[in-house]
């Protein structure tokens, strides 16, 4: 499958198109980073360095007032909205979801990393043939749909279609390059022991640098031989908060989440509600409708003892697990701040 190319994140949310005719893109205004009160600036500048929160995407005209400083279409936030997101006092890593469902060029990558400071990092997930045992029954598979994928675990290909692209272009502001693994058969990938080993064969054949992350959506392949296997390789596990996986404490623990390079977490879906319903409940995801108190305050927790361990944090937040994915991150960082300033007292009391 050829690289595709172009800077356009793909808007997978609402179906918009990646480009819109020159015409009227000549006389839309560009977008511009809202106007930043200064209690958000003065959090932007308390967070912690190596504290990457962000979110799943950028192009959501909901977020005007909150990200943008007025309401555009999702297909020019597509192509205009990254650099104005990227000034947001909070938001620091971004994910780049369309990478997932077909490679882009090294070109395109370094177009999103022009657009962006330096400290800005992105979490770009790897193309879904590396992580398909078998092509799911959908049209979008075309006559590929239900049969065995030869390029599963094909380091050559990664290397080649995921890898080089990715730290060609965005060089030092590549994040966790993340390999996700869909809900499977576990028997259809050899069953778990033939799966931790063939994924370790993989991790290992690529080139060393990047920051490999992994993440899973089958509990039964939350074992420790995975575990293992990504600490051998350095790569780190993916805690996602998603309703069909354990508790992100669960996750932490079964793969030995703080002792890796970094802690990665992509917060996706609350624990009641599935993708359509969550999608509907929250448009146009504005503000924050249900709260998830418990997993903020896990997820904090979670982020300051990486940071007491010196390891770097990459937070990416879905709209779907509160309802604003923005006003999510400015919580959490809330939260990290008020947890660092308070460690900060202790020990000075303590000294």
């Amino acid at each position: 499958m050829a690289p595709q190319r172009g800077p356009s994140q793909l808007d997978l949310f609402t179906g918009a198109p990646a480009e819109a005719p020159a015409r009227a893109r000549s006389r839309s205004q560009p977008v511009e980073p809202a106007p930043v009160q200064d209690s958000l600036a003065s959090l932007g500048q308390q967070l912690p360095t190596g504290v990457f929160l962000g979110t799943s995407s950028w192009t959501f005209p909901g977020w005007s007032g909150l990200v943008y400083d007025r309401e555009a279409s999702a297909s020019q936030l597509a192509r205009e909205g990254l650099s104005a997101y990227a000034r947001h006092p909070v938001l620091r890593t971004v994910g780049i979801d369309r990478t997932f469902y077909g490679p882009i060029s090294a070109e395109a990558f370094a177009e999103y990393a022009e657009q962006v400071p330096a400290d800005f990092r992105f979490l770009v997930k790897a193309h879904e043939v590396c992580t398909l045992a078998r092509f799911p029954v959908h049209e979008r598979y075309g006559a590929h749909r239900g049969q065995l994928n030869e390029r599963f675990l094909h380091a050559a290909y990664a290397e080649e279609h995921v890898v080089r692209p990715f730290v060609e272009g965005l060089g030092d502001k590549g994040g966790p390059l993340v390999f996700q693994f869909p809900p499977q058969d576990p028997q259809g990938l050899g069953g778990t022991a033939r799966f931790v080993e063939r994924l370790h064969a993989f991790l290992s054949a690529l080139p060393k640098g990047p920051l490999y992350a992994v993440e899973v959506r089958n509990e039964e392949l939350l074992t420790e031989g995975f575990a293992q296997a990504l600490a051998d390789v350095g790569a780190c596990p993916v805690l996602a908060v998603w309703a069909h996986m354990p508790s992100m404490g669960i996750q932490a623990k079964r793969t030995r989440a703080l002792d890796a390079r970094a802690l990665v977490v992509r917060w996706m879906l609350p624990p009641n509600l599935g993708y359509e319903e969550a999608r509907a409940r929250y448009a146009p995801f504005n503000r924050l409708v249900d709260e998830d108190v418990p997993t903020r305050d896990l997820l904090s927790r979670a982020c300051l003892a990486a940071l007491r361990r010196e390891r770097p944090v990459f937070v990416t937040i879905n709209n779907k697990a509160e309802g604003s994915a923005p006003l999510s991150a400015i919580k959490l960082a809330e939260r990290i701040v008020t947890g660092t300033t308070k460690e900060g007292d202790q020990r000075s009391v303590a000294s």
